[in-house]
């Protein structure tokens, strides 16, 4: 395997339950609400994975865990080849070091009292606190005009800043120190749509000229498409379809992957025609459905998905996680209604 087909991060049957109480009795009842249930991917190097779905359904948590913010319950992260904890000793600060994370919230992710420089600056101090003041000074320079922010700007303060410009500032404090990973936590959905067009395209500018591989957590289709090699659609902590954005968004298998898809306007279609409205809002991860978990809503669900959890098959070119398409004659899949 070459180095460009080696990935960087490695997940395998990653879940991430936390022990709720429901109301009921002295204490509460205890549950179990099961916020990443069993998910795996790959990334290769200098690749970028767009996590998609609904809200809740697991895409932040997932981020969390990767970075190392949150033990994971069971499963294994691997990041070039080293295992991915929660301990925050040495061996974690170095491989955080290599992962950087871009936030949705840009003034919330800054801190309010720092000027641009400083907050830049700030990762290089932490992690390099040997590099001489006048390097560290040149870096940031070169950071900010890498993301499009004048010279002038240095001094200034988040609250002086717009929301497009407070994001370049926070997009050049994670490349700082140079990451081998780029996670974005849904890192254009707070900004105006013209303000997020151009922040993805100075992500997708600096990706082609740093080579830094990504997972970009998004709930807008057209934002992973754009800025994915890969796309995995997750719904109620689980994957459900993963693949090329091409043949996800061309020929989608699943029928929560058709809905969403369906809800993309296009030039020759309006948001309504051909619209798939799902009945119902997505389970309680609490109490989550048996079986598949999306059979509550699924216009197509057959006994054997109220009982059985389907696996993530290869077919039609891409991962399903379906009874009806994993059943299916070869090249049948489900049709979109």
């Amino acid at each position: 395997m070459s180095a460009a087909e080696t990935p960087l991060l490695s997940v395998t049957n990653l879940k991430r339950h936390y022990d709720v109480r429901l109301p009921g009795g002295l204490f509460g009842t205890p549950a179990t609400l099961k916020a990443v249930d069993g998910i795996s991917f790959e990334i290769m190097k200098g690749k970028t994975l767009g996590l998609v779905g609904e809200s809740g359904c697991g895409k932040s948590t997932t981020a969390k865990l990767v970075l190392g913010h949150i033990p994971v319950t069971a499963g294994e992260i691997r990041f070039d080849g080293e295992k991915v904890t929660a301990n925050h000793n040495a061996q974690w600060r170095a491989l955080r070091r290599r992962m950087q994370m871009i936030y949705q919230d840009p003034l919330g992710a800054l801190d309010r009292r720092l000027s641009v420089a400083d907050q830049i600056g700030e990762p290089i101090q932490i992690h390099a606190p040997e590099t001489p003041k006048a390097e560290r000074d040149e870096r940031v320079a070169s950071l900010m005009a890498d993301v499009g922010l004048r010279r002038d700007m240095a001094d200034r303060f988040p609250h002086e800043l717009s929301g497009g410009q407070r994001q370049r500032v926070v997009i050049a404090r994670a490349l700082s120190l140079k990451p081998d990973l780029l996670v974005g936590d849904e890192p254009v959905s707070a900004l105006d749509v013209s303000i997020q067009a151009q922040v993805l395209n100075l992500l997708d500018d600096l990706r082609q000229s740093t080579g830094f591989t990504a997972l970009f957590i998004s709930h807008d289709l057209k934002v992973v498409r754009q800025m994915s090699d890969r796309v995995a659609v997750m719904y109620l902590g689980r994957i459900v379809e993963s693949g090329a954005p091409e043949e996800v968004f061309r020929r989608p298998q699943h029928p929560y992957t058709q809905a969403l898809v369906s809800a993309i306007p296009t030039i020759r279609r309006s948001a309504v025609a051909n619209r798939i409205v799902l009945k119902g809002d997505p389970p309680n991860p609490v109490n989550a459905p048996s079986g598949c978990p999306f059979h509550t809503r699924c216009p197509s669900a057959i006994a054997q998905c109220k009982s059985e959890v389907p696996a993530l098959l290869e077919t039609a070119g891409h991962k399903v996680a379906c009874h009806l398409v994993n059943n299916a004659p070869a090249g049948a899949g489900i049709a979109a209604e």
